[in-house]
């Protein structure tokens, strides 16, 4: 990809992100959610594949009707109310319809089927900036309008999300499916807690993005597709191995691992709001997803495969390791012990 064209659709995807989370009217809003879309889709299309073309047409497809609907709520919420503020979304219909879009925009279950198909036509770069960053203006919007929310349909998205995400990366083969379900099993979690602590969102967001980023780089640094080729990976940079599968493990949410906090945090802010039944299908659920990420921590642990691969193994390489990666390995396995310093800004 042209370099100019690449600095252009970075520069714009920062734009959308800054105008989106920074405003207060929804029309500003939907401008950088729309600049957000467009700039991504050169990043998905990049390589010309006929997957990535099929890729980047469903994203388009799915994110403009997405953003229609936040227009259309937006608009029918003005049109009973006179308010365009974000806060300040009351009209009923247009609670439910802001709903849905915004569970569209993140790929919540039941809008999720794009997502996972995206992501598999996508490089492994341009499926961490659609994990993480692309992620962050729609969360921020549904936590600014949390109170204009409808309840009952997002505590019954966000159970849904928990148990598909689980249930749907058991069978996977590929990395980025699986990383995919991995999210939205994550966003699941997000939306369960939105309503009664926005800023407990937030930093399970963040610390998401953090464990996501530090397991997309490894596998991109060693070049990872499918589970075949991490049984193989020992070889190309054993260190390296090692990280990515403590960085699984957190993901997974065992402690003492730094994605053990989020859910550990939600889970007692559950309870306390008196929504204990919901606590608990939700760590039941997870144990779905702890499943298949132990089947990932094996394949990477694995010395020998049980059965002969067909893939040559490969020969240890000197690559210089990604400074960003090294970077974001020890938060993304060791931030649990600094919990207290962390709840305090909550």
């Amino acid at each position: 990809m042209n370099p100019q064209a690449k600095l252009i659709s970075l520069v714009s995807l920062l734009l959308g992100t800054t105008i989106t989370i920074s405003s207060n009217h929804w029309m500003m809003a939907w401008t950088g959610l729309e600049i957000n879309t467009l700039a991504i889709l050169p990043l998905i299309s990049k390589s010309h594949h006929p997957r990535a073309i099929e890729a980047a047409i469903k994203y388009f497809l799915v994110q403009a009707s997405a953003s229609a609907l936040i227009l259309f709520s937006s608009t029918i919420n003005a049109w009973a109310t006179g308010q365009w503020d974000i806060t300040q979304l009351t009209y009923p219909p247009a609670c439910l319809l802001l709903t849905t879009a915004i569970a569209m925009k993140l790929g919540l279950v039941p809008f999720h089927f794009w997502f996972p198909e995206v992501l598999q036509g996508s490089s492994l770069i341009t499926a961490l900036l659609l994990s993480t960053a692309m992620k962050l203006p729609p969360l921020i919007l549904l936590t600014l309008s949390h109170p204009s929310l409808n309840p009952p349909l997002l505590i019954s998205m966000a159970i849904a999300s928990t148990a598909l995400g689980g249930w749907m990366g058991l069978n996977q083969t590929q990395t980025r499916k699986i990383l995919a379900f991995s999210s939205i099993a994550h966003l699941g979690w997000m939306a369960a807690i939105t309503l009664f602590n926005p800023k407990l969102t937030l930093l399970t967001f963040y610390l998401y993005t953090v464990m996501t980023s530090s397991t997309f780089l490894a596998l991109n640094t060693m070049k990872i597709l499918k589970l075949s080729t991490m049984m193989t990976a020992w070889t190309k940079a054993p260190a390296l191995n090692m990280a990515l599968m403590l960085t699984l493990l957190s993901l997974a949410g065992l402690p003492p691992l730094t994605g053990f906090l989020p859910k550990w945090m939600i889970i007692q802010e559950l309870t306390k709001q008196e929504m204990t039944p919901t606590a608990t299908i939700m760590a039941l659920l997870s144990l779905l997803g702890l499943f298949f990420y132990l089947r990932l921590t094996y394949c990477t642990t694995i010395v020998l495969p049980p059965n002969p691969t067909n893939h040559m193994k490969q020969w240890r390489t000197n690559k210089s390791a990604n400074p960003l990666l090294a970077l974001l390995l020890a938060p993304s396995v060791a931030l649990l012990p600094l919990s207290p310093t962390i709840l305090t800004t909550i």
